[in-house]
This record gives structure tokens, C-alpha cells and sequence, in this order.
């Protein structure tokens, strides 16, 4: 991620369990319900072929469909789609300095499932970055494209903290001894059942277009805004699933159409009902969407991040 909050001791703020209910800030309009998750990201990528070795043997996803330039991939034991990898003649390396993804972030249903896969990258040297984040324990691959991924699991809800209503979030160190000791004498299988897309970190120009989107527009709860450079949203007081940040610099602009790019991603909520209301709050704070059908809608951020909204229920 970066840096982490700095909350001195002594007279400063006190940090305090971040108990349900007492930390991130609500949009005043529209909100976003508890139950709101995410799904499917679309990647555009060089070489099928290439990446579907990297998400195999790397990260452990199975593929559940194949055509000639696109592949869907899934954790093993469970079908939901995870990632769809677009496969685009000519397209070139992900750039510094470009807008859009900054890593989609995998989340493991528990710590132990993150050890093994941390033994996996071991075995298998592969470098990886790391990060204690408080709120989960991180490492962080790049795929053959450039592009970045976070493989994490999260800890427990009673651990985490906050300062006044601000939930804390840093970048430490991992504990990979107390970690990998964790994952026990199991061996690594691949990604298992229960592996989700936890959260989506994104490089943007502005964080108060970031809010006035995300939060205002679309119904994120703001979870922690004082992180030199970046903000932090999510919803049903989950610490974060969205990250976007300043760190791709002043000048940094959208991806070109021959590049690695983040293609969409996905918002899940429960119901039809919940689109309607999605869509609503776009059109009343002037944003483009576009109501593919009943239970799906299609909007952009103010970058031109493509984002899907659906119903995981398509009743009322």
C-alpha cells in the first residue's frame, strides 16, 4: 500500500476496537447495502497462453472456460468466476505512470490458506512483496503483463482498530515464519473454495473526484482517508473494497487501448431493487450508466474505469 497512518501516543486520538457500527463515515445520499461483495474482473492481456500458466502454476486458479482469446478462471472447488482474462493482439506491457488498476486483490478464506500459498511462491521462487496491513496480511505478484495482484487473507474483525471514525490500516512487516507455521504440513492445491475478489485498488488524479464518485455517487462508506496519498471505501463496514490512491504521480494518464488494462470490474448486491437504486444515484449526480438489463447496470469512474453493477438475486 504504501505508508501507514501515524497516530501518535500521549495526547493524540485513542485507539479503540473498531466495534460494528463505529468507524467509516456514510455517504449522505444513497448507501450501499451490508450485503454488496464483488465478482468478476476483466483483464486485457497479451497471450492467453502465457497468463493462463501464471494463473495456473502461480496463483493456483483453475480454468473453467476456454476460446481462442478469452479464458475464465475460478478457484478450485467453487465456479464462481473470478478473473477473465481478454487476450488483445498487440497489446503491450502495463505502463508507470497510467491510471486505472493498481492490483486486484485475492481473498483467501483464512490465514492458513495463506501460508501454503506463501511455501507455494517459496518453492517455486517466485519474488513477491508483503505487507501487514493491520486489518489482513498481504504479498503482492505481478502478472505477465504488469499488471498487480494481491494475494491476502484477512484477520478477524474484533482485531481491528480505529481512531475516532477512522478504521487504521498500515503497511509493517509480515510475520512469514508465524505464517507459513500456520499453514501446518498441508500442501498447497491451488486456491480453494471460498476465494473471493476482496477488494479493488485503483490509480486516480483526485481523491475528492474519488469520493464524490465512489462514496456520493455509487454508496461506499469512506473507511480511512488519512493514508498519505490514498482512500480507502467499502461497504457493510468491510475495511476495504475499494483502495485509490495518488501514487502513479501528477501527470499520469489513462491507459491506451494497446495496453494491459483493467477492462471492468464488479459490484454484487442482493437484489434488482438495489440496481434501481444504483442507477438512481448515478443519474441524479449527473454520472453516465447504462441499464444493460433488470439486474445489471454499466457505469465508469471519473477515469474512465469501467465498473458493472449486478444482482446476485434478480428478484425484488
Amino acid at each position: 500500500m504504501g505508508q501507514s497512518i501515524s497516530h501518535p501516543s500521549g495526547s493524540g486520538p485513542r485507539v479503540e476496537t473498531a466495534t460494528p457500527g463505529s468507524y467509516g463515515l456514510p455517504p449522505e445520499g444513497y448507501r450501499l447495502p451490508d450485503a454488496t461483495r464483488l465478482g468478476r474482473v476483466q483483464l486485457q492481456i497479451a497471450n492467453l497462453s502465457r497468463s493462463l500458466e501464471f494463473y495456473e502454476r502461480t496463483l493456483g486458479l483453475r480454468v473453467l472456460e476456454r476460446e481462442v482469446s478469452r479464458a475464465t478462471l475460478a478457484a478450485h472447488g467453487d465456479d464462481r468466476v473470478l478473473v477473465e482474462l481478454i487476450e488483445r493482439d498487440g497489446t503491450q506491457p502495463a505502463a508507470r505512470g497510467r491510471l486505472g488498476l493498481y492490483h486486484v486483490a485475492i481473498l483467501l478464506p483464512d490465514r492458513p490458506s495463506l501460508g501454503r500459498f506463501v511455501r507455494h511462491l517459496g518453492a517455486s521462487g517466485v519474488r513477491a512483496g508483503a505487507g501487514d496491513h493491520l486489518v489482513s496480511e498481504a504479498f503482492y505478484v505481478t502478472n505477465p503483463d504488469g499488471l498487480g495482484i494481491e494475494v491476502y487473507a484477512d484477520r478477524p474483525r474484533s482485531a481491528w482498530k480505529r481512531v475516532d471514525r477512522e478504521l487504521m490500516l498500515a503497511t509493517d512487516p509480515v510475520d512469514v515464519a508465524s505464517l507459513v507455521e500456520a499453514a501446518g504440513d498441508a500442501p498447497w492445491t491451488g486456491m480453494p473454495a471460498g476465494t473471493v475478489i476482496g477488494h479493488v485498488h485503483l490509480h486516480v488524479s483526485d481523491l475528492d473526484h474519488a469520493a464524490a464518485f465512489y462514496a456520493e455517487s455509487l454508496g461506499f462508506d469512506r473507511m480511512t482517508w488519512s493514508y498519505p496519498g490514498a482512500l480507502f471505501l467499502g461497504a457493510g463496514g468491510y475495511h476495504h473494497h475499494l483502495g485509490t490512491n495518488l501514487w502513479a504521480g501528477p501527470n499520469a494518464r489513462a491507459p491506451q487501448d494497446d495496453e494491459a488494462k483493467l477492462l471492468e470490474w464488479t459490484i454484487e448486491v442482493p437484489t434488482r431493487a438495489d440496481i434501481d437504486r444504483i442507477v438512481q444515484s448515478l443519474i441524479k449526480s449527473g454520472r453516465p450508466v447504462d441499464r444493460v438489463v433488470d439486474s445489471e447496470a454499466l457505469t465508469c469512474d471519473p477515469w474512465g474505469t469501467a465498473i458493472r453493477v449486478r444482482s446476485i438475486h434478480h428478484g425484488m
